[in-house]
C-alpha cells in the first residue's frame, strides 16, 4: 500500500498544505519545532485514528480554527482508496471512500502504518503500560474485531472498578450488577488473551531472525507474552474462563481494600529475553535498541502477511538515533519493498543509496517546498 497524495487543513502549524509522495522514499528535512513531526503524526492519524503524541484530540486541531482535517489518497492492492478524518471540538469523523465510517473502529485497518520514533526506542525499558499499547495498536491494525473487544473490556472494567470503589473499606459486595461484570469482563479477558497470544507467536516467528541478522549472529530474541500467572496459552476459552473467575475470587478482598481490579490483560506485561537474559535489566544500550529495531522491522513482514500487502513505513527523527551499521540494516531491509516517510535535520551524515533517491521536502515555519 502507499499514500499518493496528502491535504491538511488547519492541522497543527499547517492551515493549508497538499503535497505528492513518491512510492518509495519520502524525506522531510528541517529544524527541530519547524513541522516535519507533525506530518508524520497527520499520517499516523490517518491509519489509526488517533495520535501517538496527545490523547487531546483538540490539540490536533490549529490554534484558532474551528476544526482540521486530514485528507490522503491512499492506493491498495485492489485500487484507489480516499481516506479523510475530521477533528472538531465536539469529535471526529471518518471517512472511508467518501463515506462517513459509523464506528472508529469499523475505519481503522484501511491504512497501516509502522512508526518508529525515538520514544520506540524505549519500548524495551520503558513501563508496562508502553508495551500494552505497542501490543493492541498493532493487533487493532489487522484485526478490528479485537479492537471492539478491547474497548468492551475497557468499559467493563471501569464499570467494574466504580463498584468496587463504592464497596471501598467494605468485607464484601453484596451487588447483582457486580457479578454481571465480572462475568462479561472474564468473557472479554479471554477474547482478548488468546488473540494476544496468537499475536506474539507471529512476532516470535518474524522477530527472531530479523535481531540475529542485525546481532550479526550473535544474538538469539525471544519475546515472553506475560498474562495472569499460571494461564496456559493452550487451554480452550473455557478453561481460561474458569482461572480467571478463580484467581479473581482469590483477590476480591484485596480488590475491594484497593478499589481497582487487580486481574485482567490491563496488567499484563511482555519481556524480551536475549541469549537467556532479560534485556530491560540487563541489556546494553545497543541490544535495546537492537531488539526494537527487530520488532519494528518484525511488524512490518507480520502486516505484510497477514494483510497481503506492505504497510507504510514512519521513521520520525530515527535515523540519527542508531549507530551507522542499525542504520545501514534498516534502510538495505526497506529498500524498494516498502514506502517509507522520513524527517531528519539532515542527510548530511546518512550515506546510503535509498536517502540519495529518495523525494526531498524542506520543512520551515510550517510550508513544505521540494
Amino acid at each position: 500500500m502507499r499514500i499518493d497524495r496528502l491535504e491538511l487543513l488547519n492541522y497543527r502549524n499547517y492551515e493549508k498544505l497538499e503535497l505528492e509522495f513518491s512510492p518509495e522514499i519520502n524525506v522531510f528535512i528541517g529544524e527541530n519545532a519547524q513541522g516535519k513531526t507533525n506530518i508524520m503524526e497527520a499520517l499516523y492519524v490517518l491509519s489509526m485514528a488517533k495520535s501517538h503524541r496527545s490523547s487531546n484530540d483538540k490539540e490536533l486541531i490549529r490554534w484558532d480554527a474551528e476544526y482540521g482535517k486530514i485528507k490522503a489518497d491512499v492506493y491498495r492492492k485492489y485500487g484507489k482508496l480516499p481516506l479523510e478524518i475530521t477533528l472538531s471540538k465536539k469529535g471526529k469523523t471518518a471517512k472511508v471512500n467518501h463515506l462517513e465510517q459509523r464506528r472508529l473502529s469499523d475505519y481503522i485497518g484501511q491504512l497501516n502504518v509502522v512508526m518508529f520514533a525515538p520514544e520506540d526506542l524505549h519500548l524495551v525499558k520503558g513501563s508496562p503500560q508502553v508495551r500494552r499499547r505497542f501490543i493492541d495498536m498493532e493487533i487493532g491494525q489487522i484485526s478490528p474485531v479485537y479492537l471492539h473487544d478491547l474497548l468492551t473490556y475497557q468499559k467493563l472494567l471501569k464499570q467494574r472498578n466504580h463498584i468496587l470503589k463504592q464497596h471501598y473499606g467494605k468485607q464484601s459486595i453484596n451487588d447483582v450488577m457486580f457479578d454481571v461484570y465480572t462475568d462479561q469482563f472474564i468473557e472479554a479477558a479471554v477474547k482478548i488473551i488468546r488473540k494476544r497470544f496468537h499475536f506474539m507467536e507471529l512476532l516470535q516467528k518474524w522477530a527472531a531472525p530479523i535481531h540475529q541478522g542485525i546481532s550479526r549472529g550473535l544474538e538469539q530474541l525471544e519475546i515472553r507474552y506475560q498474562p495472569i500467572s499460571g494461564l496456559d496459552p493452550d487451554w480452550t476459552p473455557e478453561e481460561m474462563a474458569s482461572f480467571l473467575q478463580k484467581k479473581l475470587l482469590e483477590v476480591r478482598k484485596r480488590e475491594i481494600d484497593r478499589g481497582v481490579t487487580l486481574v485482567g490483560p490491563h496488567r499484563d506485561e511482555l519481556q524480551f529475553i536475549v541469549n537467556g537474559y532479560d534485556v530491560q535489566t540487563y541489556g546494553s544500550q545497543g541490544q535495546q535498541r537492537t531488539t526494537a529495531l527487530s520488532l519494528k522491522l518484525a511488524e512490518i513482514e507480520l502486516i505484510k502477511q497477514e494483510v497481503g500487502e506492505p504497510p507504510v513505513l514512519l521513521l520520525d527523527d530515527v535515523l540519527s538515533e542508531l549507530d551507522d551499521y542499525r542504520q545501514s540494516h534498516l534502510l538495505n531491509t526497506i529498500r524498494g519493498s516498502v514506502q517509507t516517510f522520513v524527517t531528519t535535520t539532515s542527510v548530511d551524515g546518512i550515506q546510503h543509496e535509498t536517502i540519495k533517491s529518495a523525494r526531498l521536502f524542506e520543512v520551515t515555519k510550517g510550508t513544505v517546498k521540494e
